[in-house]
């Protein structure tokens, strides 16, 4: 359930800001537009917020400013530790996608940034089903991470980077659990969600599911 990343994470906590703010070559591709992604998925959001993978806090800050109400879920202590100092109003739990503590607010929006990937596609059915009962009927989830057209489209990606010498970006690509929008559009209606994608950049889709 994407556990099996925490300890990188750990180490990613003190480096993270600037990787995402484009200070990695290898990398500048995958976090292009960054803050434009942060803000669509804000502005696609209700009031009440539920984010898990929350990192640093980029996405909880923007949500914050905004009025929103969040409630962040984050399993790396290290990036919890970076979050909490950067946001003290910001609410947040050890947890997982999978696993975390009973809410005590009803939420009407779900939301994560470059995360899902870090579970299995039968660990991202299970969340998903999960979701589908937390919400209520046009509640919303707000995913923005990589994802491929279909298994071509992967594998020509996994060349293309190959090619470029990036290869920290291509072990990152072939260890985790990066799917295609066909499986995800199945998952997504599976559990009565209408999902619609948007390309943000070369490798980030917008994913937006309404529950039915």
């Amino acid at each position: 359930m994407g556990r099996e990343f925490i300890e990188l994470f750990d180490e990613w906590s003190s480096s993270y800001d600037e990787t995402v703010a484009g200070e990695s070559l290898e990398y500048k591709e995958v976090f292009h537009k960054y803050d434009h992604i942060l803000e669509t998925v804000v502005n696609k959001s209700g009031n009440v917020v539920l984010e898990f993978g929350v990192g640093t806090g980029n996405l909880s800050e923007k949500l914050l400013l905004k009025g929103k109400t969040v409630i962040g879920i984050e399993p790396s202590k290290g990036m919890r530790e970076k979050a909490l100092k950067r946001n003290q109003k910001l609410v947040l739990h050890d947890g997982d996608f999978l696993s975390f503590p009973k809410l005590d607010k009803e939420i009407d929006t779900i939301v994560s940034t470059y995360a899902f990937h870090h579970l299995t596609d039968n660990e991202k059915d299970a969340a998903v089903g999960h979701y589908s009962q937390l919400l209520k009927k046009d509640g919303k989830i707000v995913f923005a991470d990589t994802a491929f057209l279909h298994e071509s489209d992967k594998k020509e990606r996994h060349e293309k980077v190959k090619k470029q010498g990036y290869l920290n970006l291509l072990k990152d690509l072939q260890t985790e659990y990066y799917t295609t929008l066909g499986v995800l559009e199945e998952i997504f209606k599976k559990h009565d969600f209408d999902i619609s994608f948007e390309k943000l950049n070369e490798y980030v889709w917008l994913m937006e599911a309404v529950k039915k």
